[in-house]
């Protein structure tokens, strides 16, 4: 079923989406080489305390992961897709690290993600980042009355094959608003005019994610959490969620 949101309602998931942008912000401008993935988290967390939100995140226990995730921020580095686990690792010169973040917020929920590199960057990364930046771009001005969650996953996963990238199968976004996940899934590649219809009130969290290799095939970690590319190459995430309105996409977790 999906919910759709009153103006009001929409400009409470604004404020729940600045609170997201602002402990992204904090997260990439803590990281550093020698800088701990514990630390990005503790940037973020600070964050959500200092605005009186709470954590979609912490304690989730969707029924594939054996344990509740145990922080409110996924950090994903260089491998590893989404879902990255915090913990003691200390980044290095050249890492790809993809963050990705939500807040609950006077009953609303804002979700987004955003890739960056440490240090000194290489060239195929900054590519690899910017092809997900552009990949989001388009499936957000594909989000307009009239058209259909296709006309998003096509915009996505033409941007995405055009660069030779591979997008992992069955991953892809979803609907948001009072929870993090709710109807519809919004996938990263499909095909045009198919789908649901795109009214306005619907909020999504449109998210691509992107494969140095060109393969689409992952594997999840031994945490149980973190999704890990099966040739051992980098990827990459991007996101933001995104209101359907009469006069256009509205983003809600800009910074």
């Amino acid at each position: 079923m999906v919910e759709l949101k009153t103006e009001q309602s929409i400009d409470a998931m604004r404020e729940a989406g600045r609170v997201v942008a602002q402990a992204l912000t904090a997260a990439r401008e803590a990281a550093g080489v020698g800088v701990s993935l514990l630390d990005l988290d503790a940037a973020a967390h600070a964050v959500l305390r200092e605005a009186g939100a709470s954590s979609p995140f912490l304690g989730y226990h969707p029924r594939f992961a054996p344990v509740p995730f145990p922080a409110v921020l996924c950090v994903s580095v260089n491998d590893a897709i989404v879902h990255g686990v915090p913990d003691a690792y200390r980044l290095r010169d050249g890492d790809l690290v993809s963050v990705d973040f939500g807040a609950e917020l006077a009953g609303w929920v804002g979700d987004s993600a955003i890739s960056f590199t440490v240090g000194t960057p290489r060239p195929e990364d900054v590519r690899l980042i910017e092809t997900a930046e552009r990949a989001l771009e388009a499936g957000i001005a594909a989000a307009v009355v009239g058209n259909r969650i296709g006309d998003i996953a096509h915009a996505i996963g033409t941007v995405c094959r055009a660069a030779g990238y591979g997008i992992p199968e069955g991953f892809g976004g979803h609907g948001i608003g009072r929870h993090m996940h709710e109807d519809p899934g919004v996938p990263n590649e499909g095909r045009p005019g198919r789908g649901m219809p795109l009214r306005p009130g619907m909020a999504l969290a449109i998210e691509p994610m992107v494969i140095a290799g060109g393969g689409d095939g992952y594997h999840q970690a031994q945490d149980g959490w973190t999704l890990r590319t099966n040739d051992g190459s980098r990827a990459a995430h991007a996101e933001h969620t995104v209101a359907i309105t009469e006069e256009g996409p509205r983003i809600l977790t800009a910074l």
